[in-house]
Formats: structure tokens, sequence, C-alpha cells
């Protein structure tokens, strides 16, 4: 699968740019939200091919917005990478039960996230 439309999930405007920067690098399409409820009206206006999402942020986190996302059968096969802060093993497995395809812990290098992008594909 050829990923080039990527949703970019985190309260945290800096780092959405961030991480921004690294997908364009790559030649990647990205957009952003910066909470579940706009990542949500996200999927409904276009679907991602990947989705990166924090798990910390207010509201809804993203080991629920994961979980509700993947058992969503419209938006069930679009692959996510929790990217987070969080880096204890147990927030790892937590996270990939919730349905992510793989976890990455923040601060995000380009060629991780590179490396990680390509092995879905």
């Amino acid at each position: 699968m050829a990923i080039h439309n990527v949703l970019v999930v985190d309260d945290s405007r800096t780092e959405q740019m961030y991480l921004t920067g690294l997908l364009q690098k790559m030649g990647m399409r990205v957009r952003s939200a910066g909470s579940a409820e706009d990542a949500y009206k996200q999927l409904e206006a276009e679907k991602p091919d990947l989705i990166l999402m924090d798990v910390v942020m207010p509201g809804q986190n993203g080991f629920q917005l994961t979980r509700a996302i993947t058992r969503n059968p419209e938006f069930a096969d679009v692959p996510i990478i929790m990217c987070t802060s969080k880096n204890q093993e147990t927030d790892r497995v937590w996270g990939m039960r919730q349905g992510a395809k793989d976890y990455i812990t923040k601060p995000v290098s380009g060629a991780e996230l590179s490396a990680k992008i390509r092995a879905l594909g």
C-alpha cells in the first residue's frame, strides 16, 4: 500500500508542524488535527493512508481514539502509528492492543519515522 496522505493527530501545534515538515520532506501530503473531535472530522472529509497518533490529548486520548478508529469498518484499514512521549513498555503494548500498527516515542527522528512508514508499505 502506497502512503501519500497522512493525518497527524496531536494537540501540540509545535509537534504538528515538526511532523508535517518530516512527512513533507518524504513527499507526503499532510493534514493535522488537534483533538479527537477534529480527527473524526478530518477522517470523514478524506480518508488518509496513515494516521500518526499522539496519546496525551485533552478529552478523548489517543488510545481511545485509536480503538474507535480501528473498530470502525469504514476506517479499520487505515494504519495508525502511535507517536507519543509515553515511553513505557506497558504504554507501547497497550497502544498495539488498541489497534496501532507501530509505536514511536518522541522526540521523533526522521529516519525512524521513514523506516516505520516504509515497513507498512
